[in-house]
């Protein structure tokens, strides 16, 4: 079994148009996500997402490389220190 990192993302989208994109990235990652959590804030018209995940380190990296690509969409990515 490989090793795994519990890690929490955290997603702002400010533009629309990629939401759907984004949900297609997310669900291809679905098998490591412990849970999320989405805000949406409607007064400053942008949505927060969080993501907890126990995936291995590259699966983690590759998720956050392709959210960060997505139009008006900035990913941060916090990890636990333990193994």
């Amino acid at each position: 079994m490989e090793n795994t990192r519990v890690a929490v993302m955290s997603i702002i989208v400010e533009d629309t148009n990629s939401v759907e994109t984004l949900n297609a990235v997310l669900h291809e990652y679905s098998n490591y996500i412990i849970g999320r959590m989405g805000l949406p804030y409607k007064a400053k018209k942008i949505n927060i997402i969080s993501i907890a995940l126990d995936a291995p380190q590259d699966e983690i990296s590759a998720l956050a490389g392709k959210i960060g690509n997505l139009n008006g969409v900035s990913v941060k990515t916090a990890y636990s220190s333990k193994d």
